[in-house]
């Protein structure tokens, strides 16, 4: 078994906590890609084809550190929230937030993850989708929750692990994906890759 660390292109702490609790503890470098200028370039794309986009974009971004080497694995990822083909990235504000989330009650949505992984000169991704129910919130519902400030920051305006797990009704697929990085579909690129999972287990 070869060592390969794992380099995240991510600032998010939930990706790396997913990575850590399945037994890697991934290199933080986190991309300077412009997320919004880039989103405005791509326009207009599906939320799928843009979650993808992203993710590959921030993992050439951090790639360019480490070019030509095998003994290193860069991932990049990026989450978009589709509601009726319209994706949802990021709200940042409380206001954008509250009329999100009153949009996104009692409904049906989808949570795309672009993953894409560099190896060396070969590099490979794909976007994973999973499909959530959400309860009907009541108005002081989703004030409280918007007040705990976690869903400013990330994509959608909801997480799994977090406060807003109990509003969730049912997850159709990956829940790691929903987290913001799936680990089934990750051993799959590493595996495209020339890898397999147990050579990232002990990466420092």
């Amino acid at each position: 078994m070869s060592v390969v660390r794992l380099v995240l292109a991510s600032a998010s702490p939930a990706r790396r906590r997913v990575l850590t609790e399945a037994g890697i503890t991934p290199i933080v470098q986190v991309s300077q890609v412009d997320e919004d200028a880039l989103t405005a370039e791509l326009q207009p794309i599906g939320p799928a084809e843009l979650a993808l986009a992203l993710a590959r974009a921030k993992a050439l971004d951090v790639a360019a550190h480490f070019a030509g080497r095998d003994d290193t694995l860069v991932v990049g990822c990026d989450s978009v929230f589709d509601l009726d083909g319209i994706a949802y990235g990021k709200p940042l504000t409380s206001d954008v937030a509250i009329d999100r989330i009153r949009s996104m009650s009692g409904r049906t949505g989808h949570l795309h993850t672009g993953h894409w992984a560099i190896r060396g000169n070969r590099s490979t991704g794909t976007t994973t989708t999973t499909g959530l129910t959400f309860a009907e919130l009541s108005e002081e519902e989703i004030i409280g929750y918007v007040a705990t400030g976690e869903p400013l920051n990330v994509a959608g305006a909801f997480t799994l692990d977090g406060h807003s797990a109990p509003f969730i009704r049912r997850i159709v697929g990956d829940p790691s994906n929903v987290i913001g990085i799936s680990m089934p579909t990750m051993r799959d690129l590493a595996r495209d890759l020339g890898l397999s999972w147990p050579d990232l287990w002990t990466s420092t």
